[in-house]
This record gives structure tokens, sequence and C-alpha cells, in this order.
């Protein structure tokens, strides 16, 4: 993936067969070093579903809640947990069992209390090269 604009595509891509494979029912695992994109790629998965709106990172926030057209995402960004307990302060349990896409970036912070996800994401940037080369694998469980 080469571009921002790619990267968008991907995600629009998964949005879509998230939706198609699993009802809009699933766990979503997003995986790579910071700057690889894994905020975009939910954009591009929230625009393909019908988002509008601005889509910002839940760094300080732990989690953005979406509804879209009936359905709910929850984005969590994980990056910044020390303690898996500080997600019971977001309702994290019930948000988990409930229904709707759940997207967790930096989810290995938080593997214990996870269940396994349906699609498992790894974005991957290697800035060494000009332009940087960017690479994702998707798998769908």
């Amino acid at each position: 993936m080469a571009a921002e604009a790619d990267t968008l595509a991907l995600g629009a891509y998964l949005g879509e067969q998230t939706m198609q494979r699993y009802a809009g029912r699933a766990s979503i695992f997003l995986q790579g070093q910071l700057g690889a994109g894994k905020t975009t790629l939910v954009r591009g998965m929230l625009q393909a579903l019908g988002y509008g709106g601005t889509v910002k990172s839940p760094t300080y926030t732990l989690l953005e809640p979406y509804n879209i057209e009936g359905h709910e995402v929850f984005h969590f960004d994980l990056y910044r947990v020390n303690d898996p307990q500080e997600l019971e302060f977001v309702g994290f349990d019930e948000i988990v069992d409930g229904p709707g896409l759940k997207l967790f970036e930096w989810a290995e912070k938080a593997q214990t209390w996870l269940p396994p996800p349906q699609v498992h994401v790894r974005l991957a940037v290697d800035a060494s090269t000009q332009p940087p080369s960017r690479e994702a694998v998707i798998v769908f469980s």
C-alpha cells in the first residue's frame, strides 16, 4: 500500500467484508507500529459503512463509539492501557459481549481480557524505502 488512499480503500474493503461475513458483529484486532495506518484503516471502514464525520484516534479516551445506520461500531485504542482493568471504566465487558463491530488498536495490551478476534489485521511500514513501503495482512477466522 503506497498511500493514505490505499489504506482507506483497504479499510472500505475490510468494512464490507466484515459486514457480509459477520453481519456487523465481530471483533477486529489491528496490529502495527505507530504510524502504520490503523486509524486510517478504521476511517476507511467507517466511511464505507456510511459515516461522514471525523474519525479520530481514541488514544486518550480509549473508546470512540459510532452508530451508523443502526450499526454500532466501537473503536478502541489500547496503546495507553497499562493494566487491562482500566477497561472496566468504559463498560468494556458489556461492549465486548454485545452486538456491533469492535475495532481494537493495540489489542496486545489487553490480550488476556479479549476474546479471540474474528479478524486480525497486521499493518507494517518500511520507512527505509522511498516512498515508504506498506504491507497489510488480513486474516479472517
